[in-house]
């Protein structure tokens, strides 16, 4: 990776952690997850914004007084976004595995 890639990296990693109000679990002084466990965990945030906003708007439809409809609709746009990156991410990921597959050995 280049030095502003990494830097982007390391940013988004930062808000995301910001984000969920976890801290990075350091291994001799880095920070190291595996890829699997990031991807997991990714989907899991994903499922988890979908589930809320559902709830949201359930709660919101049921008449439901101390939800508004700013709230519901940000959640909507924030698991919308988030769902919209892990396709965009997926896509990425299986482009690149077709790039690795049709290169000469």
């Amino acid at each position: 990776m280049d030095v502003q890639a990494s830097s982007l990296f390391q940013e988004l990693q930062s808000l995301r952690f910001e984000a969920t109000g976890r801290t990075p679990e350091p291994v001799n002084g880095t920070v190291q997850q595996d890829f699997g466990q990031l991807l997991q965990s990714a989907l899991e945030n994903v499922n988890s914004l979908q589930q809320d906003t559902n709830s949201l708007r359930t709660r919101f439809d049921m008449g439901d007084r101390s939800i508004s409809l700013s709230d519901v609709m940000i959640a909507g746009q924030k698991s919308s976004i988030a769902f919209e990156a892990t396709v965009q991410v997926r896509n990425k990921v299986v482009e690149a595995y077709k790039t690795i597959m049709n290169m000469p050995v």
